[in-house]
Protein backbone atom coordinates (compact mmCIF):
# COMPACT_ATOMS: atom_id res chain seq x y z
CA UNK A 1 0.00 0.00 0.00
CA UNK A 2 1.13 3.30 -0.90
CA UNK A 3 2.61 5.91 1.59
CA UNK A 4 -0.12 9.18 2.29
CA UNK A 5 0.70 12.15 4.10
CA UNK A 6 -2.73 12.95 6.08
CA UNK A 7 -2.41 16.51 8.31
CA UNK A 8 -5.87 16.73 10.78
CA UNK A 9 -6.33 19.45 13.94
CA UNK A 10 -6.95 16.68 15.96
CA UNK A 11 -3.88 14.80 17.92
CA UNK A 12 -4.53 11.97 20.27
CA UNK A 13 -2.94 11.89 24.07
CA UNK A 14 1.15 12.18 24.05
CA UNK A 15 0.85 14.38 20.87
CA UNK A 16 2.68 17.64 21.85
CA UNK A 17 5.96 19.12 21.77
CA UNK A 18 8.07 18.14 18.87
CA UNK A 19 7.05 14.49 18.62
CA UNK A 20 4.07 15.41 17.09
CA UNK A 21 5.25 17.83 14.77
CA UNK A 22 8.06 15.47 13.73
CA UNK A 23 5.06 13.21 13.01
CA UNK A 24 3.25 15.37 11.35
CA UNK A 25 5.30 15.91 8.67
CA UNK A 26 6.22 12.21 7.96
CA UNK A 27 4.73 9.84 5.57
CA UNK A 28 2.97 6.83 6.75
CA UNK A 29 1.46 3.50 5.25
CA UNK A 30 -2.43 2.93 6.23
CA UNK A 31 -1.24 -0.94 6.09
CA UNK A 32 0.14 -1.35 9.65
CA UNK A 33 -2.38 0.94 11.10
CA UNK A 34 -5.34 -0.81 10.21
CA UNK A 35 -4.87 -4.19 12.78
CA UNK A 36 -4.09 -1.91 16.52
CA UNK A 37 -7.25 0.05 15.57
CA UNK A 38 -9.58 -2.94 14.84
CA UNK A 39 -8.64 -5.21 17.79
CA UNK A 40 -9.63 -2.16 20.31
CA UNK A 41 -12.40 -0.76 18.61
CA UNK A 42 -13.79 -4.54 18.59
CA UNK A 43 -14.52 -3.61 22.21
CA UNK A 44 -16.36 -0.71 21.27
CA UNK A 45 -18.40 -3.06 18.40
CA UNK A 46 -19.17 -5.98 21.52
CA UNK A 47 -20.28 -2.71 23.49
CA UNK A 48 -22.91 -1.58 20.98
CA UNK A 49 -23.65 -5.08 20.50
CA UNK A 50 -25.06 -5.00 24.05
CA UNK A 51 -26.70 -2.68 23.54
CA UNK A 52 -28.83 -3.81 20.35
CA UNK A 53 -28.95 -7.32 21.69
CA UNK A 54 -30.85 -6.09 24.63
CA UNK A 55 -33.08 -4.61 22.55
CA UNK A 56 -34.48 -8.17 21.06
CA UNK A 57 -33.55 -9.92 24.05
CA UNK A 58 -35.95 -8.29 26.61
CA UNK A 59 -38.69 -9.10 24.77
CA UNK A 60 -37.78 -12.47 24.44
CA UNK A 61 -36.84 -13.53 27.75
CA UNK A 62 -40.53 -11.94 29.36
CA UNK A 63 -42.08 -14.11 26.50
CA UNK A 64 -44.75 -17.01 28.02
CA UNK A 65 -43.93 -18.59 24.98
CA UNK A 66 -40.28 -17.26 23.78
CA UNK A 67 -38.16 -17.26 26.89
CA UNK A 68 -37.93 -21.25 27.27
CA UNK A 69 -38.16 -20.65 30.98
CA UNK A 70 -40.70 -20.54 34.01
CA UNK A 71 -39.25 -17.67 35.25
CA UNK A 72 -40.74 -15.79 32.38
CA UNK A 73 -42.94 -12.84 34.27
CA UNK A 74 -40.75 -10.68 35.00
CA UNK A 75 -41.56 -7.41 37.06
CA UNK A 76 -40.96 -3.92 35.27
CA UNK A 77 -38.71 -3.43 37.89
CA UNK A 78 -36.61 -6.94 37.15
CA UNK A 79 -36.77 -5.98 33.61
CA UNK A 80 -34.64 -3.16 33.93
CA UNK A 81 -32.30 -5.29 35.59
CA UNK A 82 -31.84 -7.14 33.26
CA UNK A 83 -31.13 -3.84 30.82
CA UNK A 84 -29.15 -2.47 32.96
CA UNK A 85 -27.24 -4.75 35.05
CA UNK A 86 -24.36 -4.47 32.22
CA UNK A 87 -24.24 -0.76 33.09
CA UNK A 88 -23.86 -1.53 36.44
CA UNK A 89 -20.83 -3.75 35.64
CA UNK A 90 -19.59 -1.20 33.63
CA UNK A 91 -19.55 1.46 36.01
CA UNK A 92 -17.18 -1.05 38.50
CA UNK A 93 -15.21 -1.48 35.36
CA UNK A 94 -14.52 2.13 34.94
CA UNK A 95 -13.46 2.46 38.62
CA UNK A 96 -11.32 0.18 37.94
CA UNK A 97 -10.14 1.37 34.43
CA UNK A 98 -7.28 3.91 35.29
CA UNK A 99 -5.41 1.95 37.97
CA UNK A 100 -5.34 -1.41 35.24
CA UNK A 101 -4.25 1.06 32.64
CA UNK A 102 -1.17 2.79 34.15
CA UNK A 103 -0.18 -0.90 36.01
CA UNK A 104 -0.95 -3.23 33.48
CA UNK A 105 -0.62 -1.15 30.37
CA UNK A 106 -3.75 -0.79 27.57
CA UNK A 107 -3.19 -3.77 25.69
CA UNK A 108 -3.32 -6.12 28.59
CA UNK A 109 -6.74 -3.78 30.15
CA UNK A 110 -8.33 -4.76 26.60
CA UNK A 111 -7.20 -8.30 27.00
CA UNK A 112 -9.14 -8.43 30.26
CA UNK A 113 -12.00 -6.49 28.96
CA UNK A 114 -12.39 -9.03 26.46
CA UNK A 115 -12.28 -12.51 28.73
CA UNK A 116 -14.77 -10.40 31.02
CA UNK A 117 -16.88 -10.22 27.47
CA UNK A 118 -16.58 -13.85 26.68
CA UNK A 119 -17.54 -15.01 30.54
CA UNK A 120 -20.16 -12.95 30.89
CA UNK A 121 -21.66 -13.81 27.23
CA UNK A 122 -21.33 -17.54 28.07
CA UNK A 123 -22.87 -17.34 31.57
CA UNK A 124 -25.80 -14.76 30.35
CA UNK A 125 -26.78 -17.64 27.49
CA UNK A 126 -27.04 -20.68 29.94
CA UNK A 127 -28.50 -18.57 32.97
CA UNK A 128 -30.07 -21.05 34.59
CA UNK A 129 -32.16 -18.43 36.77
CA UNK A 130 -32.67 -14.47 37.21
CA UNK A 131 -29.76 -14.34 39.65
CA UNK A 132 -27.25 -16.08 37.13
CA UNK A 133 -28.79 -14.08 34.29
CA UNK A 134 -27.69 -10.87 36.35
CA UNK A 135 -24.62 -12.07 36.87
CA UNK A 136 -24.04 -12.82 34.00
CA UNK A 137 -24.94 -9.29 32.47
CA UNK A 138 -22.53 -7.51 35.34
CA UNK A 139 -19.43 -9.21 33.92
CA UNK A 140 -19.65 -8.55 30.69
CA UNK A 141 -20.33 -5.05 31.76
CA UNK A 142 -16.90 -4.92 33.85
CA UNK A 143 -15.22 -5.81 30.58
CA UNK A 144 -17.85 -3.29 28.72
CA UNK A 145 -15.96 -0.30 31.18
CA UNK A 146 -12.29 -1.33 30.79
CA UNK A 147 -12.64 -1.49 27.19
CA UNK A 148 -14.13 1.52 27.20
CA UNK A 149 -11.29 3.34 28.91
CA UNK A 150 -8.45 1.46 27.16
CA UNK A 151 -9.43 1.24 23.48
CA UNK A 152 -9.54 5.18 23.32
CA UNK A 153 -6.19 5.32 25.05
CA UNK A 154 -4.40 2.33 23.09
CA UNK A 155 -6.04 3.85 19.66
CA UNK A 156 -4.41 7.50 20.58
CA UNK A 157 -1.10 6.29 21.54
CA UNK A 158 -0.51 3.88 18.77
CA UNK A 159 -1.58 5.72 15.94
CA UNK A 160 0.43 8.29 13.68
CA UNK A 161 -0.68 11.69 14.92
CA UNK A 162 -2.08 12.63 11.39
CA UNK A 163 -4.92 10.61 11.83
CA UNK A 164 -5.18 10.18 15.18
CA UNK A 165 -8.41 12.20 15.63
CA UNK A 166 -10.37 10.39 12.64
CA UNK A 167 -9.82 7.02 14.37
CA UNK A 168 -10.91 8.06 17.98
CA UNK A 169 -13.89 8.84 15.59
CA UNK A 170 -14.66 5.96 14.15
CA UNK A 171 -14.86 3.72 16.80
CA UNK A 172 -17.85 5.30 17.22
CA UNK A 173 -18.86 3.88 14.02
CA UNK A 174 -18.03 0.39 15.36
CA UNK A 175 -19.95 0.58 18.73
CA UNK A 176 -23.05 1.66 15.81
CA UNK A 177 -21.94 -1.32 13.83
CA UNK A 178 -22.56 -3.43 17.04
CA UNK A 179 -25.75 -2.22 17.84
CA UNK A 180 -26.94 -2.58 14.63
CA UNK A 181 -25.17 -6.39 14.62
CA UNK A 182 -27.42 -6.50 17.89
CA UNK A 183 -30.59 -5.61 16.33
CA UNK A 184 -29.98 -8.27 13.42
CA UNK A 185 -28.81 -11.20 15.39
CA UNK A 186 -32.24 -10.39 17.28
CA UNK A 187 -34.55 -10.56 14.18
CA UNK A 188 -33.02 -13.72 13.68
CA UNK A 189 -33.52 -15.17 17.29
CA UNK A 190 -36.83 -12.97 18.52
CA UNK A 191 -39.30 -16.10 16.89
CA UNK A 192 -37.33 -19.04 18.08
CA UNK A 193 -37.98 -20.80 21.60
CA UNK A 194 -35.30 -19.22 24.14
CA UNK A 195 -33.83 -17.02 21.66
CA UNK A 196 -32.46 -14.33 24.12
CA UNK A 197 -29.70 -16.87 25.12
CA UNK A 198 -28.31 -16.70 21.49
CA UNK A 199 -28.36 -13.11 20.93
CA UNK A 200 -26.80 -12.89 24.66
CA UNK A 201 -24.47 -15.80 23.98
CA UNK A 202 -23.56 -14.60 20.38
CA UNK A 203 -20.84 -12.14 21.64
CA UNK A 204 -18.64 -14.90 23.14
CA UNK A 205 -17.03 -15.89 19.59
CA UNK A 206 -16.48 -11.82 18.55
CA UNK A 207 -14.56 -11.74 21.88
CA UNK A 208 -12.54 -14.25 21.46
CA UNK A 209 -11.57 -12.93 18.23
CA UNK A 210 -10.82 -9.36 20.29
CA UNK A 211 -8.79 -11.25 23.01
CA UNK A 212 -6.62 -13.18 20.60
CA UNK A 213 -6.33 -9.90 18.22
CA UNK A 214 -5.07 -7.49 21.73
CA UNK A 215 -2.46 -10.75 22.80
CA UNK A 216 -0.56 -10.41 19.45
CA UNK A 217 -0.24 -6.67 19.24
CA UNK A 218 2.36 -5.23 20.97
CA UNK A 219 1.99 -3.04 24.40
CA UNK A 220 1.77 1.12 23.93
CA UNK A 221 4.64 2.83 23.32
CA UNK A 222 3.99 5.84 25.40
CA UNK A 223 2.94 3.34 28.16
CA UNK A 224 5.93 1.95 28.50
CA UNK A 225 7.66 5.12 28.34
CA UNK A 226 6.10 6.36 30.85
CA UNK A 227 6.71 3.84 33.48
CA UNK A 228 10.15 4.68 32.64
CA UNK A 229 9.96 8.17 33.34
CA UNK A 230 7.71 7.57 36.63
CA UNK A 231 10.36 4.65 37.51
CA UNK A 232 8.74 2.04 37.52
CA UNK A 233 10.95 0.19 34.67
CA UNK A 234 14.42 0.66 33.27
CA UNK A 235 14.95 3.32 30.99
CA UNK A 236 17.17 1.77 28.43
CA UNK A 237 15.00 -1.56 28.36
CA UNK A 238 11.75 0.23 27.73
CA UNK A 239 13.40 2.19 25.22
CA UNK A 240 14.01 -0.63 23.08
CA UNK A 241 10.56 -2.42 23.69
CA UNK A 242 8.98 0.94 22.75
CA UNK A 243 11.36 1.14 19.55
CA UNK A 244 10.29 -2.22 19.04
CA UNK A 245 6.73 -1.45 19.52
CA UNK A 246 6.94 1.89 17.17
CA UNK A 247 8.32 -1.06 14.50
CA UNK A 248 5.78 -2.91 14.41
CA UNK A 249 2.90 -0.42 14.70
CA UNK A 250 4.46 2.06 11.98
CA UNK A 251 5.61 -0.94 9.56
CA UNK A 252 9.05 -1.78 8.09
CA UNK A 253 8.98 1.73 6.15
CA UNK A 254 9.49 3.50 9.00
CA UNK A 255 13.71 4.46 9.55
CA UNK A 256 15.08 3.42 12.90
CA UNK A 257 16.35 7.05 12.99
CA UNK A 258 12.48 8.08 12.67
CA UNK A 259 11.52 5.69 15.28
CA UNK A 260 14.07 6.68 17.83
CA UNK A 261 13.42 10.47 17.25
CA UNK A 262 9.96 9.55 17.88
CA UNK A 263 11.13 7.93 21.25
CA UNK A 264 12.96 10.32 22.47
CA UNK A 265 10.72 13.04 21.90
CA UNK A 266 7.91 11.36 23.57
CA UNK A 267 10.14 10.88 26.21
CA UNK A 268 10.99 15.17 26.43
CA UNK A 269 7.16 15.53 26.00
CA UNK A 270 6.27 13.05 29.24
CA UNK A 271 9.13 14.56 31.06
CA UNK A 272 7.28 18.14 30.46
CA UNK A 273 3.81 17.33 31.51
CA UNK A 274 5.57 15.82 34.84
CA UNK A 275 7.52 18.70 35.75
CA UNK A 276 7.58 20.04 38.98
CA UNK A 277 4.49 17.74 39.98
CA UNK A 278 4.15 14.35 41.63
CA UNK A 279 5.11 11.80 39.67
CA UNK A 280 1.78 10.02 41.09
CA UNK A 281 -1.08 12.44 40.42
CA UNK A 282 -4.51 11.95 42.01
CA UNK A 283 -8.17 12.12 40.86
CA UNK A 284 -8.76 15.16 42.69
CA UNK A 285 -6.71 17.18 40.21
CA UNK A 286 -9.32 16.75 37.42
CA UNK A 287 -11.71 19.28 39.72
CA UNK A 288 -9.01 21.87 39.86
CA UNK A 289 -8.23 24.93 37.54
CA UNK A 290 -8.18 24.43 33.61
CA UNK A 291 -9.16 20.96 34.28
CA UNK A 292 -12.00 21.87 36.46
CA UNK A 293 -13.16 23.78 33.25
CA UNK A 294 -12.92 20.87 31.03
CA UNK A 295 -14.56 18.85 33.05
CA UNK A 296 -17.34 20.25 33.35
CA UNK A 297 -17.20 20.77 29.22
CA UNK A 298 -16.78 16.94 28.65
CA UNK A 299 -18.72 15.39 32.07
CA UNK A 300 -21.37 17.86 31.12
CA UNK A 301 -21.67 16.74 27.73
CA UNK A 302 -21.39 13.02 28.16
CA UNK A 303 -24.33 13.54 31.09
CA UNK A 304 -26.59 14.96 28.57
CA UNK A 305 -25.77 12.25 26.26
CA UNK A 306 -27.34 10.04 28.66
CA UNK A 307 -30.30 11.95 30.47
CA UNK A 308 -31.70 13.04 26.69
CA UNK A 309 -33.32 9.54 26.92
CA UNK A 310 -30.43 8.35 24.38
CA UNK A 311 -30.73 4.67 26.49
CA UNK A 312 -33.86 3.89 26.87
CA UNK A 313 -34.63 4.74 22.97
CA UNK A 314 -31.99 2.00 22.24
CA UNK A 315 -32.43 -0.51 24.55
CA UNK A 316 -36.59 -0.29 24.34
CA UNK A 317 -36.36 0.35 20.33
CA UNK A 318 -38.20 -2.39 19.49
CA UNK A 319 -40.71 -2.35 22.33
CA UNK A 320 -41.43 1.10 21.39
CA UNK A 321 -41.75 0.02 17.91
CA UNK A 322 -44.47 -2.64 18.73
CA UNK A 323 -46.43 -0.30 20.64
CA UNK A 324 -46.74 1.87 17.62
CA UNK A 325 -48.24 -0.66 16.07
CA UNK A 326 -45.79 -3.36 14.94
CA UNK A 327 -47.46 -6.31 16.80
CA UNK A 328 -45.27 -8.92 15.83
CA UNK A 329 -41.77 -9.24 17.65
CA UNK A 330 -40.47 -9.90 14.41
CA UNK A 331 -41.57 -6.88 12.85
CA UNK A 332 -40.31 -4.67 15.39
CA UNK A 333 -36.75 -6.09 15.10
CA UNK A 334 -36.93 -5.60 11.73
CA UNK A 335 -37.75 -2.29 11.61
CA UNK A 336 -35.05 -1.58 14.53
CA UNK A 337 -32.50 -2.75 11.66
CA UNK A 338 -33.57 -0.18 9.62
CA UNK A 339 -32.69 2.69 12.14
CA UNK A 340 -29.59 0.60 13.00
CA UNK A 341 -28.41 1.34 9.52
CA UNK A 342 -29.61 4.85 8.91
CA UNK A 343 -27.64 5.61 12.71
CA UNK A 344 -24.16 3.92 10.85
CA UNK A 345 -25.42 6.57 7.99
CA UNK A 346 -25.71 9.34 10.30
CA UNK A 347 -22.48 8.43 12.50
CA UNK A 348 -20.26 8.56 9.11
CA UNK A 349 -21.73 12.14 8.15
CA UNK A 350 -20.58 13.05 11.80
CA UNK A 351 -17.20 11.56 11.17
CA UNK A 352 -16.27 13.16 7.80
CA UNK A 353 -17.73 16.90 8.44
CA UNK A 354 -17.04 17.18 12.21
CA UNK A 355 -13.25 19.00 10.80
CA UNK A 356 -15.22 20.94 8.19
CA UNK A 357 -18.28 22.08 9.87
CA UNK A 358 -17.24 22.66 13.73
CA UNK A 359 -18.36 20.40 17.01
CA UNK A 360 -20.96 23.50 18.30
CA UNK A 361 -23.03 24.10 14.62
CA UNK A 362 -23.24 19.93 14.43
CA UNK A 363 -24.09 19.45 18.66
CA UNK A 364 -26.64 22.70 18.41
CA UNK A 365 -28.14 21.69 15.13
CA UNK A 366 -28.60 17.67 16.68
CA UNK A 367 -29.28 18.56 20.33
CA UNK A 368 -32.41 20.54 18.96
CA UNK A 369 -33.30 17.67 16.38
CA UNK A 370 -33.23 15.63 19.38
CA UNK A 371 -35.59 17.90 21.23
CA UNK A 372 -37.63 18.09 18.99
CA UNK A 373 -38.00 13.97 18.23
CA UNK A 374 -38.49 13.85 21.65
CA UNK A 375 -41.81 16.05 22.05
CA UNK A 376 -42.84 14.30 18.78
CA UNK A 377 -42.81 10.89 21.13
CA UNK A 378 -44.63 12.64 23.33
CA UNK A 379 -47.03 13.72 21.15
CA UNK A 380 -47.81 10.09 19.56
CA UNK A 381 -48.50 8.80 23.02
CA UNK A 382 -50.81 11.63 23.71
CA UNK A 383 -52.71 12.88 21.15
CA UNK A 384 -50.96 11.02 18.03
CA UNK A 385 -51.14 7.24 18.73
CA UNK A 386 -53.89 6.62 15.20
CA UNK A 387 -50.57 7.21 13.03
CA UNK A 388 -47.68 4.74 14.16
CA UNK A 389 -45.21 6.85 11.65
CA UNK A 390 -44.83 9.30 13.43
CA UNK A 391 -43.31 7.33 15.96
CA UNK A 392 -41.31 6.06 13.61
CA UNK A 393 -40.23 9.05 12.36
CA UNK A 394 -39.51 10.35 15.21
CA UNK A 395 -37.14 7.49 16.07
CA UNK A 396 -35.15 8.06 12.99
CA UNK A 397 -35.04 11.33 13.65
CA UNK A 398 -33.59 11.15 17.24
CA UNK A 399 -31.15 8.82 15.60
CA UNK A 400 -30.15 11.05 13.24
CA UNK A 401 -29.67 14.00 15.40
CA UNK A 402 -28.01 12.18 18.18
CA UNK A 403 -25.35 10.85 15.71
CA UNK A 404 -24.28 13.96 14.57
CA UNK A 405 -23.91 15.65 18.02
CA UNK A 406 -23.52 13.53 21.39
CA UNK A 407 -22.87 10.12 19.67
CA UNK A 408 -19.57 10.92 18.09
CA UNK A 409 -18.33 14.73 18.84
CA UNK A 410 -19.29 13.97 23.10
CA UNK A 411 -16.11 11.40 22.97
CA UNK A 412 -14.31 13.49 20.74
CA UNK A 413 -14.37 17.02 23.01
CA UNK A 414 -13.43 14.53 25.76
CA UNK A 415 -10.27 13.62 24.82
CA UNK A 416 -9.70 16.86 23.33
CA UNK A 417 -10.17 18.97 26.18
CA UNK A 418 -8.58 17.80 29.20
CA UNK A 419 -4.92 18.44 29.73
CA UNK A 420 -2.10 16.31 28.78
CA UNK A 421 -1.23 15.23 32.66
CA UNK A 422 -5.12 14.41 33.77
CA UNK A 423 -6.34 13.32 30.64
CA UNK A 424 -6.39 9.68 31.82
CA UNK A 425 -8.36 11.00 34.57
CA UNK A 426 -10.37 13.05 32.59
CA UNK A 427 -11.47 10.24 30.62
CA UNK A 428 -11.83 7.67 33.62
CA UNK A 429 -14.59 10.26 35.18
CA UNK A 430 -16.07 10.62 32.12
CA UNK A 431 -16.42 6.67 31.58
CA UNK A 432 -17.90 7.03 34.79
CA UNK A 433 -20.18 9.47 34.31
CA UNK A 434 -21.55 7.96 31.10
CA UNK A 435 -22.32 4.45 32.56
CA UNK A 436 -24.03 5.60 35.40
CA UNK A 437 -26.23 8.19 34.00
CA UNK A 438 -26.67 5.68 31.19
CA UNK A 439 -27.11 2.50 34.30
CA UNK A 440 -29.62 4.77 35.81
CA UNK A 441 -31.95 6.40 32.77
CA UNK A 442 -32.42 2.73 31.46
CA UNK A 443 -32.83 1.45 34.95
CA UNK A 444 -35.30 3.55 35.99
CA UNK A 445 -37.03 3.90 32.11
CA UNK A 446 -39.21 1.29 32.21
CA UNK A 447 -40.43 1.95 36.46
CA UNK A 448 -41.15 5.38 35.15
CA UNK A 449 -43.22 4.64 32.06
CA UNK A 450 -45.24 2.45 34.10
CA UNK A 451 -45.40 5.13 36.54
CA UNK A 452 -45.68 8.67 34.48
CA UNK A 453 -46.77 6.56 30.58
CA UNK A 454 -44.79 6.88 27.66
CA UNK A 455 -46.11 10.70 26.83
CA UNK A 456 -44.72 12.34 29.91
CA UNK A 457 -41.97 10.15 29.80
CA UNK A 458 -40.98 11.43 26.80
CA UNK A 459 -41.94 14.75 27.73
CA UNK A 460 -39.53 14.65 30.50
CA UNK A 461 -36.81 13.80 28.48
CA UNK A 462 -37.62 16.33 25.60
CA UNK A 463 -37.23 18.96 28.61
CA UNK A 464 -33.70 17.91 29.71
CA UNK A 465 -32.94 18.24 25.96
CA UNK A 466 -33.68 21.56 25.68
CA UNK A 467 -31.78 22.16 28.91
CA UNK A 468 -28.69 20.17 27.51
CA UNK A 469 -29.14 22.67 24.40
CA UNK A 470 -28.87 25.19 26.27
CA UNK A 471 -25.96 24.01 28.25
CA UNK A 472 -24.27 23.40 24.87
CA UNK A 473 -24.79 27.46 23.64
CA UNK A 474 -23.16 28.86 26.66
CA UNK A 475 -20.15 25.98 28.01
CA UNK A 476 -19.09 24.04 25.20
CA UNK A 477 -16.02 25.68 23.09
CA UNK A 478 -15.15 25.62 19.22
CA UNK A 479 -12.10 23.22 19.58
CA UNK A 480 -12.08 22.95 15.35
CA UNK A 481 -8.43 23.69 14.20
CA UNK A 482 -6.58 24.16 17.43
CA UNK A 483 -3.97 21.60 18.54
CA UNK A 484 -4.20 20.31 21.72
CA UNK A 485 -1.78 22.93 23.43
CA UNK A 486 -3.85 25.98 21.69
CA UNK A 487 -7.32 24.19 23.70
CA UNK A 488 -5.32 24.30 26.73
CA UNK A 489 -3.87 28.27 26.38
CA UNK A 490 -6.66 29.41 24.91
CA UNK A 491 -9.74 27.59 26.09
CA UNK A 492 -9.09 26.41 29.52
CA UNK A 493 -6.14 29.38 31.04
Amino acid sequence: MEDVQVRTHAQGEGGSGRGAAAEGDAAFSWAPVIIPFFFPALGGLLFGYDIGATSGATISVQSPDLSGTDWFSLSSLQLGLVASSSLYGALGGSLLAYRIADFLGRRIELVTAAALYILGALVTGFAPNFVALIIGRVLYGIGIGLAMHGAPLYIAETSPSQIRGTLISLKELFIVLGILLGYFVGSLEIDNVGGWRYMFGFSAPLAAIMAIGMWTLPSSPRWLLLRAVLGKASMEDNKKKAIQALRTLRGRSASEKVLTDDVEDTIVSIKAAYAGQEAEGNVWEVFEGASLKAFTIGGGLVLFQQITGQPSVLYYAASILQTAGFSAASDAAKVAILIGLFKLLMTGVAVFKVDDVGRRPLLIGGVGGIALSLFLLAAYYKILNGFPFVAVGALLLYVGAYQVSFGPISWLMVSEIFPLRTRGRGISLAVLTNFGSNALVTFAFSPLKEFLGPANIFFLFGVIAVLSLVFVILVVPETKGLSLEEIESKILK
